[in-house]
């Protein structure tokens, strides 16, 4: 799960945020339990998911893991990209990106009795480890491909993904940097029509 990318393009936004990093935990109807600003998140959440799958440079991204991880390469390149986006100059310092993890937790500890129960247990856990700050490290990179692991039905190991990364780091970052600016352009072009909504 791609959790930096989600909260950047929130655009500091505590509603936006809430509804963005809740999303992947929120099916159906359920959305209908948030307020419209909460609903608008889990909405472009979704939006910039499927604008991330169909782009040319996430499936070139993924292809590099899917003889190996088949159906799960999409959720090795979301954290991928996180790395490359923590350390992206045009959107981070080191000293920004912890002082935006530390506003991420704190506004949604404020929301903390809306969330849903699972993503309450995980809250402390991603605030404890600051895994958004930790995609910064490649050891970070490496413990976000065991949760990838964790959560998977039938993933065993994440030691290959890590070896695929490394040794394609150079290629991934090229598709990053032919990636990213389109989607932050997309999803902030995407959060106006929903306030136009």
């Amino acid at each position: 799960m791609n959790f930096l990318a989600h909260a950047y393009l929130s655009f500091d936004r505590p509603d936006i945020l809430v509804g963005n990093m809740i999303s992947d935990f929120v099916k159906g109807k359920q959305k209908l339990n948030f307020t419209t600003g909460i609903q608008k998140g889990i909405a472009l959440h979704r939006d910039i998911d499927s604008f991330t799958d169909h782009h040319e440079a996430t499936k070139a991204a993924a292809d590099l893991f899917r003889p190996v991880y088949r159906l799960y390469s999409a959720a090795f390149v979301d954290v991928v990209y996180d790395h490359y986006l923590a350390n992206d100059s045009r959107y981070f310092t080191e000293t920004s990106l912890f002082d935006f993890s530390q506003r991420v937790y704190n506004t949604l500890d404020k929301q903390y009795e809306v969330l849903p129960p699972r993503y309450q247990q995980m809250l402390p856990y991603m605030r404890k480890q600051n895994w958004l700050f930790n995609y910064r490290n490649r050891w970070g990179i490496a413990n976000s491909f065991e949760g990838v692991v964790r959560r998977s039905t039938y993933l065993t190991e994440s030691k290959m993904a890590f070896e695929i990364f490394e040794s394609n780091f150079t290629q991934l970052q090229d598709l990053y940097d032919q990636f990213f600016p389109e989607l932050r352009a997309y999803a902030n072009g995407r959060l106006l029509e929903l306030d136009g909504e």
